[in-house]
């Protein structure tokens, strides 16, 4: 049934964008577009911008033919499965790219992963001006990925909406990813430990214990466990500058690599 579209009586538009080999927290956005939007237009595209030349762009998992099938499970309108070719151009030369601000991404992932985050704003940017959504819908788990897009929307006067959706996990408390499926076994049965870190440090937050003994008592539990720790920070919800014990709203970020997988995670605190 048609929902009854924006205040001058058009159809509600929601974009959700993706790198595709979908998984239930994917499906997620779908379904909270669904509740709020007439039609739904899914894109699957695995940017080369954002990664680095030592990233695993070609490895990236894929497999169009079980994310279309998802898909038609959850009655989505439109997928948009564009080459790099239709989204850049033939690449004989740069092209624009949207640089989000420094302050927001010279930290956290922007350390690790340098480039990164324009790759992400670039074509998020062209995604927004090709299928011209009211909404778009990103996953709460990349948290500084989304606030880099809710930024640039804003800086940009871009006309239109994202909406964050909070992150899914497997009963075991980790978070979905696409990368999950690079981990070993045995990686798989220690991986939920970043959940359980970042609970501990969570309770420090609530219980207006010592955070930073919290965060370091779960970076060494990382590393006990055999994971490469790059960062574990409390952080400002907003703005991502590092907190202060007792402020609020916050976040805390966890991204370590096992078995050479790099997973990211995070809780909130309000």
């Amino acid at each position: 049934m048609l929902k009854s579209g924006d205040d001058s009586g058009r159809l509600r538009l929601g974009l959700v964008p993706t790198m595709g080999y979908l998984h239930e927290g994917h499906l997620s956005l779908v379904e909270r577009a669904r509740e709020s939007c007439d039609l739904v237009v899914v894109s699957i595209f695995v940017n080369p911008l954002q990664f680095g030349p030592t990233e695993d762009f070609e490895r990236y998992p894929r497999d169009l033919e079980r994310d279309l099938s998802l898909l038609r499970g959850a009655k989505v309108d439109c997928v948009f499965n564009p080459t790099a070719e239709d989204v850049y151009g033939n690449g004989h030369r740069p092209g624009t790219h949207v640089v989000p601000p420094q302050w927001l991404i010279e930290r956290l992932c922007g350390e690790f992963r340098p480039g990164h985050f324009e790759g992400v704003a670039t074509v998020v940017a062209k995604l927004f001006n090709i299928v011209q959504p009211n909404i778009a819908y990103f996953g709460e788990k990349d948290y500084q990925q989304l606030l880099v897009i809710k930024h640039m929307v804003k800086d940009l006067n871009m006309n239109l909406n994202i909406q964050g959706v909070p992150i899914v996990r497997e009963s075991d408390g980790l978070a979905m990813s696409s990368r999950n499926v690079y981990l070993s076994e045995a990686g798989r049965k220690k991986a939920p430990i970043i959940h359980e870190v970042l609970s501990e440090v969570k309770s420090a937050v609530q219980r207006k214990a010592s955070v930073q003994e919290a965060i370091a008592k779960g970076k060494q539990k990382l590393i006990d466990n055999g994971f490469e720790v790059q960062y574990l920070e409390l952080c400002r919800a907003d703005t991502l500058e590092p907190a202060n014990d007792g402020e609020k709203p916050v976040v805390i970020l966890v991204a370590a690599k096992l078995d050479k997988v790099r997973l990211i995670d995070n809780m909130i605190v309000s």
